[in-house]
């Protein structure tokens, strides 16, 4: 038997030659495939016709499966409206009984098939997140000859930045993560997003981890006070190999997101909390700056410093104004232990301009850090009642209250030249507040682990590279002792936290879930009828009685008598 070469070549009137069994398979309005087919009777010619409506886009897709007048095999041809050419699949035939195909065995073939075209499909409810909302991808279809459907007015209308007000009503929580009851969200939450969707900023705080790491064994290595370590540079440049090479993996990561799907960005640098984050790629930067190995680089290029501190000078100049103006961005409102972040870039910048040989770019960044600190400082100390207190799952980044002190220490010693009283008045604040976190052990065990957990590990290792520095002015076994066990426990923990990020990132595949504070919808939902008002019902239920005449006196009913009066 001849098969034609097309679909399109079987007229009507061979169709209604031949009765043969025949399958119908429906999309539901989501465009999704049912688990089964339904075999239905129908006229077919030498095949089964199968026909796959799309009701979502108004157009059917042809499937034919041939089957040959032998009955040895059979093929399973897919014509496709959005496709000039035919797909075939040839399958084995199984159940040919009197040369008509077993319907249970198409069955199976034919929903694998339908299945794997499916997917195919073009899944457009992430379109309004994408750079270009996909008009880049129709106009390249148009250009390949292959037009495609045209959308309505609603579809191509740009997305407005969200309103703050709108992260407030939506979300809850102290760090603004959680989804209210009464709040829906504008992607799909019943499947697991594009990677880049899932990739948050705060990625960057593993890159803050290792690259200090890199600076703490270059201070091993280099500090008078630890040279009976015997410490080779060898591990800072390894280390620092390690650093640029996981900067640059992140970076590129975060970019792609920034150009395939910058709305996504746009919301994370308007949510009120996670616009702190964004002062993280500089910091990083500046840590691989003060860790390059002195085998490299002996002496950086100033005006490194002020390209590195333009981006934070920005940020700062956009979150200090916020802060200082009120509003909804309102330090008060808005404080969160993660505002460490945008102080922590001015003493890592003052630090190492001041070991450029810079000095009045450090001083200033370090007088506008000194002045911010202390008002984040009290402002977090004294957290109102109305505030959210942290959930467990972020306990970890209250040990960014250790990160600001113990880079400004070694900030004003390089500006000063020696670690004189001011120095150390940083340092110590910054070593009894790492201690008074670290004797709460139950405060920091108990949940489960997230990106969060890298918060302890760039503060540790500064606190650990600032004990150095002050163990270099006071030599004895105390501070050589300090200095070394905040260094092993620095090392252990970065490690132990890499090992977990990348099994749960590519083992248990549970580092990036769904990024639902940045899905929120533009609008607020419609609010519920209220048919009764409780408040009401329960004070007529409290001093009502049986008498009439208290139920008329509790709903202040005019009675007859008083109506004659």
């Amino acid at each position: 038997m001849e098969l034609p070469a097309s679909a399109s070549e079987i007229s009507d009137a061979a169709l209604s030659q031949v009765k043969q069994p025949s399958l119908e398979v429906r999309m539901d309005h989501n465009g999704e495939l049912p688990a089964s087919v339904e075999v239905k009777e129908c006229h077919a010619s030498g095949f089964d016709s199968i026909c796959v409506e799309n009701e979502t886009n108004n157009f059917s897709n042809q499937i034919k499966v041939w089957q040959p007048s032998n009955g040895d095999e059979m093929k399973l041809c897919i014509s496709m409206p959005s496709s000039p050419t035919n797909h075939c699949h040839v399958d084995e035939a199984k159940g040919l009984e009197n040369g008509v195909p077993d319907s249970s065995a198409n069955i199976k073939n034919i929903n694998q098939q339908l299945h794997l075209n499916h997917q195919k499909l073009k899944d457009k409810r992430f379109d309004s997140f994408k750079t270009w909302s996909g008009r880049l991808e129709r106009q390249l279809s148009n250009l390949r000859g292959k037009p495609q459907e045209i959308e309505s007015d609603s579809e191509n209308i740009e997305p407005l930045p969200l309103p703050v007000d709108r992260y407030f009503d939506a979300l809850e929580g102290p760090e603004l993560e959680t989804l209210r009851a009464s709040e829906e969200i504008v992607l799909p939450d019943n499947k697991t997003w594009p990677f880049l969707l899932r990739y948050p900023i705060s990625a960057f705080g593993i890159c803050l981890g290792v690259s200090s790491q890199a600076i703490m064994w270059k201070t091993l290595a280099t500090s008078p006070s630890t040279k009976f370590l015997h410490i080779n540079l060898i591990i800072n440049h390894i280390l620092w190999w390690i650093s640029v090479a996981l900067v640059a993996i992140v970076a590129s990561i975060y970019l792609l997101k920034v150009i395939l799907y910058f709305e996504a960005v746009r919301r994370e640098y308007y949510h009120p909390i996670r616009v702190n984050f964004f002062f993280a790629p500089w910091i990083a930067l500046l840590f691989l700056a003060l860790g390059v190995p002195p085998s490299l680089v002996s002496k950086l290029p100033v005006p490194l410093w002020y390209v590195l501190m333009t981006p934070i000078f920005c940020l700062e100049i956009k979150i200090y104004g916020q802060w200082m103006s009120g509003g909804q961005r309102r330090l008060s409102k808005v404080a969160n232990p993660s505002n460490h972040l945008s102080i922590v870039g001015n003493f890592v910048g003052a630090l190492l301009g001041a070991s450029m040989g810079l000095k009045e770019g450090p001083i200033f960044f370090f007088a506008v850090g000194l002045a911010h600190y202390v008002v984040l400082f009290v402002t977090l100390y004294q957290r109102l009642p109305t505030n959210d207190t942290l959930p467990k799952d972020l306990h970890p980044v209250f040990f960014l209250f250790v990160a600001a002190p113990s880079v400004a220490s070694m900030a004003w010693a390089t500006i000063q030249g020696s670690f004189d009283n001011g120095a150390r008045i940083a340092y110590f604040i910054a070593l009894f507040l790492y201690f008074s976190l670290a004797v709460r052990v139950n405060f920091f065990r108990g949940f489960k682990f997230s990106l969060a957990w890298w918060a302890y590990t760039f503060p540790m290792t500064g606190a650990a590279t600032a004990a150095m520095r002050y163990s270099s002015e006071v030599t004895n076994i105390v501070t050589q002792t300090l200095c070394v066990t905040l260094s092993i426990v620095a090392t252990l923990t970065v490690t132990a936290l890499l090992v977990t990020t990348i099994l749960h990132a590519f083992v248990l595949r549970d580092l990036f879930p769904n990024d639902i504070a940045i899905a929120i919808s533009d609008r607020k939902p419609k609010p519920h009828k209220k048919w009764f008002n409780l408040t009401d019902i329960e004070t007529f239920l409290k001093f009502a009685s049986s008498d009439n005449k208290d139920i008329e006196a509790a709903l202040k009913i005019p009675t007859p008598e008083a109506t004659s009066v």
